[in-house]
């Protein structure tokens, strides 16, 4: 078993497609019109055939309250592998990208938090 599939949950699919490419450097997978949303995957350029992020619609109801929960808890919704957090960090913040959480050594793995734009904390990590 392998994972196939991951979400992450958008408020606005257009924006967060445009955030997920050209800020944070995923490539477009899939896009497939369903009436007011779509199938919208990005995936790695490092491995285009590897695990599907998708940029899920967050409409269903119980969507918001969780997010805002996590939010204000500073809680990730997820976490992306990178090979220098520091220096992703930096191209990041040079981006206009805004972090909750700088980076912090834990042991052997540096993580930092970052705001998507799309209502949701993402980390980066990786280890020494």
């Amino acid at each position: 078993m392998r994972i196939n599939l991951a979400s992450v949950f958008v408020d606005d699919q257009d924006r967060a497609l445009t955030f997920y490419t050209e800020v944070l450097g995923f490539t477009k997978k899939t896009e497939v019109p369903l009436g007011e949303h779509r199938w919208l995957t990005v995936v790695s350029p490092a491995d285009p055939d590897g695990v599907e992020l998708v940029l899920e619609p967050a409409g269903h109801p119980a969507v918001g309250p969780f997010r805002r929960a996590l939010v204000d808890d500073g809680i990730p919704f997820t976490s992306f592998a990178v090979d220098d957090v520091r220096a992703e960090f930096d191209r990041l913040r040079s981006l206009g990208v805004v972090f909750t959480q700088q980076p912090l050594e834990m042991g052997g793995v540096t993580t930092a938090v970052l705001d998507d734009t799309c209502g949701n904390l993402i980390q980066i990590a990786s280890t020494s």
